[in-house]
This record gives structure tokens, sequence and C-alpha cells, in this order.
């Protein structure tokens, strides 16, 4: 048995982005199948405690009537079926078959390729669009846009359900079958139709295929002496990264810190046993794990214990598994504030088994549920932060078709998306209902003047790709990050 010490299922990677900070407000993605990162090839968060417990009660397999049945087939399948068969493929439908009774997206199959490009995702590499998606209801969900690929600069947003692929429909598809599809070779592009929450017409986005190579950590000393670490995901370096950062910043006298969660699908469970360690005193626990049969047990910090400064996480629809043990540890503890909306909801850990099988394959299975050190277990219901700060409008807000012209008297979504576009930017329409009023002319009119374009009060393709510009603009700049932003006024208000 071989345990994969992540934190994530089945995650899938995309490349776009949009926006330059955790998200999204245009474009989409590609996935893979792998697991715990971000990237093309991934699962779902996997949450594994790297212990790999084995199990002390033994179990017969199949018996012989339940094999004769399944040779029996094989046998009929090979020797009436109408035409050759691939029997390699058979024997994974077989046992794909047996994973998909169970109904849970996060215990996969995997043959040797798509155990290969997992193996990959988990050093932190691959090639794909950049986010990470899971089977949700049947359908093929974001999990979360990975920051700085092309999925996050072209705007996928957590939750957004992909439905097609260069044409093809994902519906009925396996997951890995679904990250299949998206995957492709380097500099390629995938066409990705999307279905979003409050918007009614699907969205559409082209995104080009990319080598991925995540730098998981990332450390900044702010004004006031305000620490930011942003954390991607929990790869397995991440934890000597964060301490890197973490002491760097320590070292130039941080007042305070905040630590970075959003978008972050989860990872390795060691990893963020690791990072919380340097947080959470010896003998205190950071998360527990329920099994079966409703044994529970307790991860225990072996860490030297507390920090002097205040502390502040940032957690968003996006976070989900391991970044989810690090916030309910912390928030437990009275470690650090949560501040954002709630996270992802995902309170399972995976293990793999790779060693049992001899052709390169490999299983990843559900073992455990997690529950937080005061026994709260997040499962689609993700953790509440201690402030809720929600992102603005514009953060969610759609592409423009560019079918046709916006103008006087239209009433569609494209309408309601420039209408968002435009108060986001402080042009300031009156309404974002989708009706195209005097007074949203009147807002169009200036935008084009303050930006060079003819003054002609609709919106034609050149007027479009300004606003959709100046909107990339605004979500890469931290000064418009609301969520970041309240971050540093609380701490700026508790460290005086």
């Amino acid at each position: 048995m071989e345990t994969s010490p992540t934190g994530v299922g089945y995650k899938v990677v995309i490349l776009v982005k949009f926006t330059g900070r955790a998200v999204i407000a245009f474009v989409l993605l590609t996935m893979f199948a792998t697991c715990l990162i971000t990237l093309t090839v991934v699962e779902n968060p996997i949450l594994t405690s790297g212990d790999r417990q084995a199990s002390t009660t033994k179990f017969s397999g199949f018996t012989n009537n339940e094999f004769k049945k399944l040779n029996t087939t094989l046998q009929l399948i090979e020797g009436q079926y109408y035409s050759d068969v691939d029997r390699e493929k058979v024997i994974d439908g077989a046992v794909n078959g047996m994973m998909d009774a169970l109904k849970d997206p996060y215990s996969v199959y995997m043959n040797e390729q798509s155990a290969g490009q997992f193996a990959s995702s988990l050093e932190g590499t691959y090639t794909g669009i950049g986010a990470e998606v899971t089977m949700e209801d049947n359908k093929v969900t974001v999990l979360s846009p990975i920051k700085g690929t092309p999925a996050e600069r072209a705007g996928i947003l957590p939750k957004d359900v992909i439905v097609s692929i260069n044409g093809e429909k994902l519906d009925g598809l396996k997951l890995s079958e679904a990250i299949d599809r998206i995957r492709g070779p380097k500099g390629t592009k995938a066409k990705i139709k999307v279905r979003r929450t409050g918007v009614d017409a699907l969205l559409e986005f082209e995104v080009i295929r990319e080598d991925i190579s995540l730098e998981t950590v990332h450390g900044q000393m702010l004004d006031q002496k305000i620490g930011l670490i942003e954390i991607r995901q929990f790869s397995m370096n991440t934890g000597k990264r964060f301490k890197e950062e973490l002491t760097k910043l320590e070292q130039g006298g941080m007042k305070g810190l905040i630590i970075d969660v959003r978008n972050n699908p989860g990872g390795f469970v060691p990893v963020v046993t690791d990072i919380a360690e340097n947080f959470i005193p010896s003998g205190q626990v950071i998360y527990q794990q329920e099994r079966r049969d409703e044994k529970v047990t307790k991860a225990l910090s072996r860490g030297k214990g507390t920090k002097k400064y205040p502390i502040i996480t940032l957690i968003n629809e996006g976070s989900a598994s391991a970044s989810e043990i690090l916030a309910g540890a912390l928030q437990d503890h009275q470690i650090a504030k949560l501040v954002g909306v709630s996270s992802f909801g995902k309170g399972t850990m995976q293990v793999t088994y790779k060693e049992e099988f001899d052709d390169g394959s490999l299983l990843k299975m559900t073992f455990a549920k997690w529950l937080t050190p005061k026994g709260t277990w997040v499962h689609k219901s993700g953790i509440k932060p201690d402030l809720e700060v929600k992102e603005p409008d514009y953060y969610f807000v759609a592409r423009l078709s560019q079918k046709e012209e916006l103008k006087y008297d239209m009433n569609n979504e494209d309408v309601k998306n420039l209408q968002v576009m435009l108060e986001g930017l402080a042009y300031h329409p009156g309404r974002k209902d989708g009706y195209f009023d005097r007074k949203t002319e009147q807002a169009v009119r200036a935008f084009q003047m303050q930006s060079g374009l003819p003054e002609t009060g609709y919106v034609d393709d050149a007027t479009a790709q300004k606003l959709e510009a100046g909107i990339k603009i605004r979500l890469q700049d931290p000064k418009y990050d609301t969520q970041l932003n309240k971050a540093v006024e609380v701490l700026r208000e508790e460290i005086r």
C-alpha cells in the first residue's frame, strides 16, 4: 500500500486567467486529474495522513460465484461481441465500475497513464490549463483556478460547471474521461463552455494549454510590517518554503501575519500539518480523523507553539481540503481570525494504492473523514469566516459575448455584465438588471471618452475589449482586493 500524503481528491487544473489575484472574472479552464494539486491532471482534494493504517479485518475478495460471473462476462465479450475488443480497456472498465458504485467522486481508479500524470501533479508540474475540477452531482465542477495560470487569468471561478470541450459534451463521462478531453499538448487550444450560477447563458472561453510548474508559496512584507504569505497548494516542498518565508518576515520585524489560502485546492496532509505546527503548540489537536468503525484519532502538534503577533487567514469558496484543515485548526484554537467567505467544504481523506497493482495503475480511495479540532465535519458546508467579506460583483462577471453590439433599449445577460463592469470601473450606470437605458448609454459614452474611443454610446468589439481589460487590471491590483484590504485593516487595529 502506498499513501498519498495529500489533502485533495480528484482535481483538475485549468489554465486560464483574467484576474491576477485569486480568481477570475472571465474565462475558462482545462483540467486534469491528479491528486491534490492544481493541475491538468488532478483530482479533487485528497487528504491523507500519511500513516496509512492497514485494516485488521481480513476480506475474502470474490466468492466463487462472483468470480464466475465476472469471468463468464469477459469470456462472452471476447467470444461473442460483434467486433474485436481491447481486453485491457474492458478490465479497466470493470474496475472503474466498482469504484463508480461507491458514488464517491474522490475514489477513483487510474490506469498507468493517468497514474503517471497524477504523480507529476503531486510534484507540482504538469501540462494543462491550470484549474482543479471535481465531480458534483454528476457535473464536472471547478474546484478552483490556480493562481498565475491561464485558467485564473481567463477568469474561471470556483463552482463553474464545465459543459463541453471543443464541442464535445462532458455529460455522462467519468471525471477521468472528462479530464482526458480537457488535456492536450502544450500550445493547443481548448474551447470550453461553462455554466455559471446566476448567469442564464453558457459562457464560452478559449484557453491555450501550457506547461505548469507551480511555485506554491509567495511571501512579502506589506506596509506597517504586516507580512503576507500566500499558499497556492500544499505540494511536497510547500512546508519548507513556508518556513523560509515565515522566517524571513519574522527577521524583518513582522508585527502581524496574513496567510492567504484563497483558491487553494488542498494537497498533502503531512505538509499542512507541518505548516500548522508553526503556530499550534505541542500536544494540541490539528485535526481529527474518523474511520468507518467510527474510531476517531487525533493528529497532535509537535510544534514549538505560539506566535506573539496577530494572524489572519484569508479563505474563499475555492479553499478546499488541506486548506480547510489549516483554516479550521487556526480558527478553533483562536490563533487566527478567518476573513473572506465560506470555504469549499471537502471533509474526506484519500489514500492511494499502487504497489498492489503490477501494471502501473493505482487506486485512490476515501478512507476517512476529517474533523476540525472541535469535532466539526465541514463536508459540503465549508468553514465560515469570523468576518465575512465578499468579493465585488465584477469579480464574478462574465466576458461579453460580442455576438452583437450592445445599445439602447436592449435587455439581456450581456447588458447586465456590461453594467457590472461599468459600475466596477466607477462609471455608475445606475442599474445592473440587464436593461440598456439612457443612463447606461451615458456611462458607456463616459468610458469611451476616457479610453480614447469614439463616443457612440453603444458597445462594439473595441469598447468591449477595453472594458474587459479595465476589469482585468482592477482584479490584478491589490488595491482593489477587498478581502485582503479588510485583513490589513483588522491587523492594523490589533498591532497599534
